[in-house]
């Protein structure tokens, strides 16, 4: 009984385990039966077997035909200061090779990317990246395709940081053209020929891209032949694809904030007395310093003159020349109270004058009198009479005409140089500044605009 009891349960599980094992075959073959024939599958070591890798297809013979294709993934960057983007882009290759054509099937096998390691591949670049790499996650990004008459589908997805000259000139006005190249880096026409593929159109996914600054306006294929003296010709096919600068971000940033400080500057209808003027003016000079200084850290140091720096610095000479007029309607108002006081001294100085005349004359008048009793005594008439009336009067007049003169000199040059009344300058100011500004910025739109 104890040898049933150990033995029994042992029988029952291993009759479950067989049940088990034998459904599972049944299923797999059912697989097997109803969705794949392994028949038709090529021996892929029949088909590499004498295949070299280092050498072309049809070495010797007429150069391979490589039809290239794009999608963009993504742009992610576009940088003015290192004169680059950031593109992320599937390249499909596509070429024949007939050392890997088979015969069992039409069918197009897809095969893994492991297996491009044993394949001959055409060896493209892209001649102005500044660096690129090869996605791995999670496995390596490629595509490998192999159709009956041995024509290759090869994709690989390609993230790669490109050059791009860009003319700063209009800057934030601006329409840059940037490009992706691809090149053969050691065949030459001879051996490799490229051409954009028939199903080439258009790019997909360049039309639903969302850019922060920039909106792509449009794109172009074209395909050259460059020169090399000390290698030969080789072909080269390039993107060209046309982007505008979106101006909404800057006009907020830059051109309103800019715009307000002058209106603000623009203090004419402030009394030159008030001590607010000074300080407004000086404030908004030192912000617009600011504001120049912050907007082009983001630039590189060009020699270029952008459109951008010109408009900081229209409003910058339009501040500058407010606090300008201020002091110039300040020192006009200063200089005029100056005159004032000096006019009122002369008038009190002129009536003590007369006084002191009046004074000298009565006085004079009594020593002739006295004099000519005297002489009238003496029986003998003076030859000259000192402090007498007439040797003042001849005195007087010679000093007036000195004076006179001093004055007709200052006068000349003080014509010139006539001063305005403060007010005067506020009102003509309030009429020329927003006048000027107005118009200035109307030429400066178009000119960066048109």
């Amino acid at each position: 009984m104890e040898f049933l009891t150990w033995v029994f349960p042992a029988l029952v599980l291993l009759c479950t385990q067989q049940h088990r094992c034998i459904r599972a075959m049944n299923d797999i073959g059912d697989y097997i039966g109803s969705n794949i024939e392994i028949s038709w599958l090529p021996n892929l070591d029949d088909l590499m077997k004498g295949y070299a890798r280092n050498f072309r297809p049809g070495i010797g013979g007429p150069p391979v035909n490589v039809a290239l294709a794009i999608e963009v993934a993504s742009i992610d960057h576009i940088s003015e200061v290192n004169m680059e983007y950031t593109m992320t882009v599937f390249l499909h290759q596509s070429w024949r090779d007939d050392r890997l054509s088979y015969n069992h099937t039409n069918e197009t096998l897809g095969l893994d990317s492991r297996f491009v390691d044993k394949l001959w591949l055409p060896d493209t670049f892209i001649v102005n990246a500044k660096s690129a790499w090869f996605h791995d996650v999670t496995v390596e990004n490629k595509l490998i395709r192999l159709q009956p008459d041995g024509v290759i589908l090869y994709s690989i997805r390609i993230t790669s940081t490109v050059a791009c000259d860009m003319d700063l000139s209009k800057y934030p006005m601006d329409e840059q053209e940037c490009m992706l190249d691809l090149e053969s880096y050691g065949y030459s026409s001879e051996d490799i020929v490229y051409h954009w593929s028939e199903n080439q159109d258009e790019i997909h996914g360049l039309d639903k891209l969302q850019l922060a600054q920039f909106t792509i306006t449009n794109y172009q294929f074209t395909t050259e032949m460059m020169n090399f003296k000390s290698a030969g010709q080789f072909p080269r096919l390039s993107l060209h694809f046309h982007l505008r600068r979106n101006r909404g971000v800057y006009i907020i940033q830059s051109y309103v904030p800019s715009i307000l400080l002058v209106a603000m500057s623009l203090s004419f209808w402030i009394s030159q007395s008030a001590a607010a003027r000074v300080s407004l003016g000086i404030t908004t000079v030192l912000t617009m310093t600011t504001l120049m200084v912050s907007a082009r850290s983001s630039l590189p140091r060009a020699s270029a003159i952008k459109a951008l720096d010109v408009y900081f610095w229209i409003c910058y000479v339009f501040v500058f020349a407010a606090l300008v007029e201020y002091a110039f309607a300040h020192f006009n108002a200063d200089y005029m109270k100056k005159q004032k006081n000096k006019i009122k001294a002369r008038r009190q100085s002129g009536e003590v004058n007369v006084k002191n005349a009046i004074v000298l004359f009565s006085l004079s008048i009594a020593g002739v009198t006295q004099e000519l009793a005297v002489s009238n005594r003496q029986h003998r008439i003076p030859r000259s009479l000192p402090g007498s009336y007439g040797t003042i009067e001849i005195e007087t007049g010679e000093r007036k005409r000195q004076q006179l003169m001093k004055l007709e000199k200052k006068s000349g040059l003080k014509s010139l140089f006539k001063p305005i009344d403060a007010d005067t300058i506020d009102i003509y100011a309030r009429a020329v500044f927003p006048a000027a500004f107005a118009a200035v910025n109307v030429i400066y739109w178009v000119a960066y605009t048109m």
